[in-house]
């Protein structure tokens, strides 16, 4: 790979975050987070074509089965800054992370939408980290936001 091949995707790829950096800037609210730059990296260097229906469905599934299992099991909890060992708050917590991991893993399976960076996504939400329903929109936003800005780039880039 050439040098020139290098910065275009390495352009291509930070151009995808602009959009949810200038909104996290704008509102203050995390449209960057984690599983967010993988995502990026798995459109702009992924091996495989990854359609909108798995980035996008992929991370549909992680903010439902994680908002599911944090609002079932670990409501109201977040992990503590010094660790309290054997609480009953942090099994809970650690609960609805395996069981959304469980569920996003079956959820992406039966829908067709499997994309990998959305296991994160459903982590970030279960262990109480963006759980609340207006979270899982910044999060549902960002995604689409993603997915856009690479349809545009991916396009200009072909036509290069």
């Amino acid at each position: 790979m050439n040098l020139r091949h290098v910065l275009i995707r390495c352009a291509w790829l930070s151009s995808l975050l602009v959009i949810p950096a200038f909104a996290a800037w704008a509102t203050g609210r995390p449209f960057i987070f984690p599983s967010l730059g993988p995502s990026a990296f798995a459109l702009v260097l992924g091996e495989d074509p990854i359609s909108a229906r798995r980035v996008i469905g992929g991370h549909a599934v992680g903010i439902a089965c994680g908002f599911l299992a944090y609002h079932l099991l670990a409501p109201g909890l977040t992990f503590h800054i010094f660790p309290v060992t054997w609480s009953v708050q942090d099994l809970r917590l650690a609960a609805s992370g395996v069981a959304s991991l469980w569920l996003t893993t079956a959820g992406m399976l039966l829908t067709h939408t499997r994309h990998a960076p959305a296991c994160a996504t459903t982590l970030i939400i279960s262990l109480g980290l963006m759980p609340t329903l207006l979270d899982c929109v910044v999060i549902l936003l960002a995604v689409l936001s993603l997915y856009g800005t690479h349809k545009i780039f991916r396009d200009v880039i072909r036509k290069l």
